[in-house]
C-alpha cells in the first residue's frame, strides 16, 4: 500500500465485483478522449472478458479511501524478436479528482513489477496524439514513443468481410 498525500493508496487486481467501478471508470476514460460513442460493450461482456473461461485480459484498480480512484487494463502480448511474452496496457485512466497525487505512476510502476515478475521482454502501451500531458508524463518515467508505428484495426463490418476474403 502506497499513499497519496493522507490517503492510504490501495492498488489490487480487480474481482468479479468490481465490474461496475471499471465500466464506469472505462465511460470516464471514453468521455475524456471523446470516443464515448465507441462503448459499445456491457458489463456481462467486461466480466466475460476479464473472468470468464478464457479471460483475454486482466485489470488493477487504484482505490483511495475505499473508492476507485484510477485503473489499468491490459494483457500479455509477444515479441518476436525478443521472443519473450511482454504486457501491452490497453487503458489507463485517473479520475480527474485524483490526477497529480501518484496514482497513475503507481499503477504504472505496479505494471512494470508484474511484467518483471512473469518474465516480460517488455512492457509497452499507446497514447494519443494529442494526450500532451500524457506523452510529457509517460516521457518523464523513461518511455520512449515510437513514432514511427501505426495502429492498424480492422473491427465491426470490415473485420466481418475481412474474415471471409
Amino acid at each position: 500500500m502506497t499513499s497519496t498525500a493522507d490517503r492510504p493508496l490501495e492498488i489490487r487486481p480487480a474481482t468479479p465485483a468490481d465490474v461496475p467501478a471499471l465500466v464506469d471508470l472505462i465511460k470516464a476514460l471514453a468521455d475524456y478522449e471523446k470516443l464515448a460513442h465507441e462503448v459499445t460493450g456491457s458489463p456481462d461482456d467486461l466480466a466475460a472478458a476479464l473472468f470468464g473461461d478464457r479471460p483475454y485480459a486482466e485489470a488493477l484498480l487504484a482505490w483511495v479511501d475505499n473508492q476507485p480512484a484510477g485503473m489499468a487494463l491490459f494483457f500479455h502480448n509477444f515479441s518476436t524478436f525478443l521472443m519473450k511474452p511482454g504486457i501491452y496496457l490497453e487503458d489507463i485512466f485517473v479520475y480527474p479528482d485524483y490526477r497529480r497525487q501518484g496514482i497513475g505512476k503507481a499503477l504504472l510502476v505496479h505494471l512494470g513489477k508484474l511484467a518483471l515478475e512473469r518474465g516480460c521482454g517488455r512492457f509497452e502501451w499507446s497514447v494519443l496524439d494529442w494526450n500532451t500531458p500524457a506523452i510529457e508524463f509517460y516521457q518523464s518515467m523513461g518511455a520512449e514513443i515510437k513514432p514511427e508505428w501505426q495502429t492498424c484495426r480492422v473491427t465491426g463490418a470490415a473485420l466481418a468481410a475481412f474474415g471471409e476474403m
